[in-house]
């Protein structure tokens, strides 16, 4: 290392490519260090942490699907829609191929997560033609396909719970492997995840996606394609959200046209939190998935405080995103004024 001179504002030019996952890394390990202190052996167990493996998941897919929405500028606000309706399908087939001793067979699980994963596509097709061919904006677009989603759920069910299920797919998906360590929730989660990686850094669909959400007419008179990219990039979502819904039913061991309605919002708090820009351009997956965990962390934290109401969880959520904006901000302005500041480079 020796007689290499360091590049000049390397590691600032790191911090401000990457600051969002600095800084959920910081709050994350300063969150680790307080329950070392005050709350160590309820909170640093195995169980714990498999259980957090096991729950967080079921809407981290789903914010996985608003983050490649939000990237190209857009929003999905059917995420849930898609994911109990996907739910509800499946578990109707499950019941449907049930064996008479409650059992299911080999090919029922992998079968259940294609239909799965072919009605989110279906789905989110019909939310991507809806913005690109209709026009409507995407937060109203995908608004009203909620409320569509939601009641065919609804009306397939009669407003009740789908249960009574073959116990097989919740023990499937609820069990872990490598030595009884690793939850099946966190397998499928992780996969998505690298998938989606795979596509936004070693894809030209990524280098498309998030040209469009710079600038849609420069992608425009690039060549792209942006209803094709809007469509595929929609119907993305729908996959990641209908993955959801089998972890949810799994998890619940039924399914129901109301489950999970707090993970709208949810999801769109993570993939801000996360350091992707609703304006559209900008974000990371890694961040993403640090905010996940963060948030995870937070909640199961303050659970191990009894004298705590459960409803300061929204609160500290709330005021944490807004210090990671506020400091969005700074940052922003502080980079502007240098930008400012710096001379001109005189003309050759």
């Amino acid at each position: 290392m020796s007689g290499m001179a360091r590049p000049k504002g390397t590691l600032s030019t790191l911090y401000a490519g990457n600051r969002h996952v600095f800084r959920l890394v910081a709050v994350i390990l300063a969150w680790m260090v307080f329950m070392a202190l005050t709350r160590f052996e309820k909170f640093y167990t195995l169980i714990n942490f498999q259980t957090m493996a096991s729950q967080f998941p079921e809407f981290g897919l789903m914010a996985l699907g608003v983050m490649l929405c939000m990237v190209t500028g857009g929003i999905d606000l059917s995420t849930v829609g898609i994911a109990n309706l996907a739910a509800i399908l499946t578990a109707f087939f499950l019941k449907a191929v049930a064996l008479p001793d409650g059992g299911l067979p080999a090919y029922a699980i992998p079968a259940a997560f294609a239909l799965a994963m072919a009605v989110g596509a279906v789905l989110g097709v019909f939310n991507g033609l809806l913005v690109s061919k209709v026009r409507i904006p995407p937060i109203l677009a995908t608004l009203g396909a909620s409320e569509l989603f939601t009641g065919v759920a609804i009306v397939l069910t009669n407003g009740n719970a789908v249960s009574k299920l073959p116990i097989g797919y919740a023990t499937a998906i609820n069990s872990k492997v490598l030595g009884n360590l690793i939850p099946v929730q966190l397998i499928v989660f992780t996969a998505v995840a690298l998938v989606i990686w795979f596509l936004l850094n070693r894809t030209t669909y990524g280098v498309k996606i998030y040209l469009l959400g710079t600038n849609a007419t420069a992608a425009r008179f690039s060549g792209l394609s942006n209803d094709r990219l809007l469509v595929k990039t929609y119907m993305l979502s729908g996959i990641c959200a209908a993955l959801g819904g089998m972890i949810m039913l799994a998890n619940y061991n039924s399914a129901r046209a109301n489950y999970g309605s707090v993970y709208v919002l949810q999801c769109i708090l993570i993939v801000v939190l996360g350091g992707v820009s609703p304006a559209g351009g900008k974000g990371r997956i890694s961040g993403v998935v640090l905010a996940i965990f963060l948030l995870r962390l937070l909640e199961t934290g303050i659970n191990r405080f009894p004298q705590i109401s459960s409803y300061y969880i929204s609160l500290i959520w709330g005021g944490v995103l807004l210090l990671v904006m506020v400091l969005d901000y700074f940052s922003d302005y502080s980079a502007g004024r240098r930008l400012k500041r710096r001379p001109a480079t005189p003309a050759p």
